[in-house]
Order: structure tokens, then C-alpha cells, then sequence
């Protein structure tokens, strides 16, 4: 790949070493400025749109210890913290060098260089660059959207950054005003409520009654009587009231869990949305209710109607539109935000129970995420939360080297996190250096 439109700043002493780096980069395209000392490289740094820097680690003849070179990395790091930096440095100078790695430099070759090598690391170095320019441009034009969705429509309070969750968000405000049902798949804990709550709140019946049914938690036998209501003696100790859907003349109804429904309610059901039409059990007055219904479910409806177990005229009334959350495990950017939403203000997460909360899988989705906060604000009567307060367990699975398997979108979100320093990912990920490359080769992710 070619360097064209690349500026490559080059701080070493050596008349040679600056010509050959000149040399070398622009046979591929790259424009080369040079510095003899420290004080000129920052000069030529703050007057030029350098894209990487290539620095020694001595300038003067009698220097051996790396001291100028330590001192010069971290004033560029303290002006331009997202600036790639190559370090070159003699073999007495490689512990050094690892070390300023680990603080934050992109990467370190030996003198005498390979030309190949070196190579290879600037385009990475720049790709990695232009790569997070990018992404940081994505990420500002995500939180105007988000910042925009919020002014015009009642988000509830919810809590997002993932772009999977602002594009169910944003289809949720603009459903909301139509008369249709919407139907919300995901799994349990997943924040199916949190959606149904959006739309709700922006419908043009928000004004009106919004009831709540939970049809797992209630028994097969009482679902119908809750849905359309009883009249007296309709069944031993029954008294005349009215259901959910009366109730909820005029609003909304939510049915969570809604493949707990029996085939006998799910007829009644269908009714209802068709004609608005009902019978209480027990009686033979038919009632009308106009509702707006939203319904939530974690069970694989096409699944069910294969087997027989639910309506198809039913799931299609109902899937007018269809939202699909989801789970956490798949918007990894939603963790943080979230846990630090429910542990409040006055506390905080240490970036060790960070590093725990995003490599755990989630199973139990959101839901289980503010269960760990909440109990760990519970058991921790310090303000900072370390990672033995939230009680994860280790990883289940691992690799051969007894290390956590991950998946690609964890390891992507690692890398953007560490702006790209490989060494901070693996630390955050809990691996080794080479074991994340390992992993990237595998996943065809940039080793950047």
C-alpha cells in the first residue's frame, strides 16, 4: 500500500539516519521532514500536520541511557495523545523501549532497521491512524444523532451508545405514532420494556391509560380472565371485573412474554386486535376497546408456529413491525454506560472491574448487569468499585493456552478503547500481547 499524502516526522541526530528514512519513504510515497534534536522535532511538530513520528532514543554522542528519548516521547504524547510514535532504538535501549510501549507508543524497531519491517509498521501505524480518524468522526456524527433523537422525541431515559441501539431507538420514535401493532423480539433481560416504554411515550395515545401484562408470570388458567376480564360465577369464586384490555381503552397495552399465551387466548387475542371487540368469561356481551397493543416476547414465533404451538394469522397481525433487540453481548458499547448509570453518583468503577464487566458474556443481558452493580454497591463501602465486588465468574470458555476466547466485536471495542496500542487492549482483555495478534490474525481484524 502506498504512503501517498503521508507526513512522516523523523528526530534523530544523524545526518544518515534522516537521509536513509527520507530515502526509504518517499520511493513509497511519503513525505519525510527531519529533525535534528528534541527541541526542533516539537518545533517542526507544532508547525506541521505530521501524521506519525519516527524518533531516536539519544542525541547527544555521550548519551547512552535513553533519558532525551523518554523525556521527548512523553512531551509528544502530552500535545498529541493519539500521534504514532516509532522508537529507534540499539539493543541497549530495548527494555526501554517495551516500556514506553506499554505507556503508549505505537511501536519500536531496532537500529540497524529492517526496511521491510519498518514498512509494514508505518502503514499499519497509518492505516490504524486514518482507521480512528474515522471511527472518532462516526462516533461525533453518532452522538449528534443521538443528542438529536433525544430533543425531539421522549427517550424515556434511555441509556445507549451502541449504533444497534440507536437504530431500534430511532425506528421505535418513528413507529410510535401509527396505529399498528409493533411486535419487540429479544432475550429475556435484553431491555425489550425499555422499547415499548419509547414508543408509548411518543404515541399518539400517550395521554391515555398504559398498562402492563407479564403473561409468563401469570398461571395458563388466569391469563384470559386478566386479558378480557370475568363476569360473576363465571368459574368457582369468580367476581365481575373488568380485563386488561378494558382497562386500557383509550392507551396502550404491553403483553411481555407473549408466546406464554394458550391457543384459546391467542383466538381472543386476534379477535380483539381485528374488530376491538371482547367477551368477558362468563358472558355474552360484546364490549369494545380500542387499544394500542405492543407486544414482547423471547420465544422464536416461527419456530412455534411450525410446531403448532402459536397462530400464524396471529404473529402476522402482530408483526406489523417487528423490533429486534439484540443481546448485550452483541452491543458491548451499551456495558459501561449502562453499569454506571445504575451505580449512580459518588461512585465509580476501577478500570480493573471495567475490564471484568466488558469481557463477561452476559447471559442474562441487562437485566444481570444491574443486578452485579446493584450488588456490588451493596457489598463495597468504598466509592471505587474493584472487580472482586461485581463477583463475575472467570471466563467458561478458553483456549488451549487457558486463555478467554472472545469475539471479534469485544476485541474491536478494546482496541478503540486503547486507541489502537495493541499492548493496552491485551491488558484490557485480560491476554498477552501475542496472544490478541493471534486472535486478530484469526479474525482477519487489522493488526494495527
Amino acid at each position: 500500500m502506498s504512503l501517498t499524502d503521508s507526513l512522516i516526522l523523523v528526530i534523530d541526530d544523524g545526518d544518515a539516519v534522516r537521509t536513509a528514512l527520507d530515502i526509504l519513504m518517499s520511493l513509497h510515497g511519503a513525505r519525510v521532514i527531519g529533525a535534528a534534536s528534541p527541541a526542533e522535532g516539537l518545533e517542526r511538530l507544532a508547525a506541521e500536520p505530521v501524521d506519525l513520528v519516527i524518533q531516536d532514543m539519544n542525541f547527544r554522542r555521550e548519551a547512552t541511557g535513553g533519558e532525551e528519548g523518554m523525556a521527548l516521547f512523553r512531551e509528544i504524547r502530552r500535545r498529541h495523545e493519539d500521534m504514532p510514535i516509532i522508537l529507534l532504538t540499539a539493543w541497549t535501549h530495548l527494555e526501554t523501549a517495551i516500556e514506553l510501549v506499554k505507556a503508549g507508543a505505537a511501536d519500536y524497531v531496532a537500529k540497524p532497521w529492517d526496511d521491510a519491517r519498518l514498512l509494514t509498521t508505518v502503514r499499519n501505524l497509518l492505516d490504524l491512524r486514518r482507521a480512528r480518524a474515522e471511527s472518532t468522526r462516526m462516533h461525533a456524527q453518532r452522538r449528534e444523532a443521538r443528542a438529536g433523537l433525544a430533543e425531539r422525541f421522549d427517550l424515556r431515559g434511555a441509556v445507549y451508545e451502541s449504533e444497534a441501539m440507536h437504530t431500534l431507538i430511532a425506528m421505535a420514535t418513528q413507529v410510535a405514532h401509527a396505529d399498528v401493532p409493533v411486535l419487540i423480539t429479544g432475550p429475556n433481560g435484553a431491555g425489550k420494556e425499555v422499547l415499548a416504554d419509547i414508543i408509548q411515550a411518543n404515541s399518539s395515545v400517550r395521554s391515555g391509560p398504559y398498562l402492563k401484562v407479564n403473561l409468563g408470570a401469570l398461571p395458563q388458567e388466569l391469563i384470559e380472565a386478566e386479558l378480557f376480564g370475568t363476569e360473576a360465577g363465571a368459574f368457582t369464586g369468580a367476581r365481575a371485573r373488568m380485563g386488561r384490555f378494558e382497562a386500557a381503552d383509550g392507551g396502550t397495552l404491553f403483553l411481555d412474554e407473549l408466546g406464554n399465551l394458550a391457543p384459546a387466548g391467542q383466538a381472543k387475542l386476534l379477535r380483539v386486535l381485528q374488530t376491538g371487540e371482547l367477551e368477558r368469561l362468563g358472558s355474552n356481551v360484546t364490549r369494545r376497546a380500542r387499544v394500542r397493543t405492543i407486544a414482547a416476547t423471547n420465544t422464536d414465533l416461527r419456530a412455534a408456529i411450525r410446531e403448532g404451538r402459536f397462530r400464524e394469522d396471529l404473529y402476522y397481525r402482530l408483526n406489523v413491525i417487528e423490533l429486534e433487540l439484540p443481546p448485550l453481548s452483541r452491543r458491548r458499547e451499551d456495558i459501561l454506560p449502562l453499569a454506571r448509570h445504575f451505580l449512580g453518583d459518588g461512585r465509580e468503577l476501577l478500570p480493573e472491574a471495567e475490564r471484568a464487566l466488558i469481557r463477561h458474556s452476559w447471559p442474562g443481558n441487562v437485566r444481570e448487569l444491574q443486578n452485579v452493580i446493584r450488588r456490588a454497591s451493596l457489598l463495597s463501602s468504598a466509592p471505587a468499585i474493584g472487580p472482586d465486588a461485581l463477583g463475575l465468574p472467570a471466563p467458561e470458555q478458553a483456549d488451549p493456552a487457558g486463555e478467554p476466547t472472545l469475539d471479534r466485536s469485544a476485541i474491536e471495542h478494546a482496541l478503540q478503547r486503547a486507541s489502537g496500542v495493541v499492548a493496552h487492549a491485551a491488558r484490557d482483555l485480560g491476554l498477552s500481547r501475542q496472544a490478541l495478534y493471534r486472535r486478530m490474525e484469526k479474525l482477519g481484524i487489522k493488526s494495527d
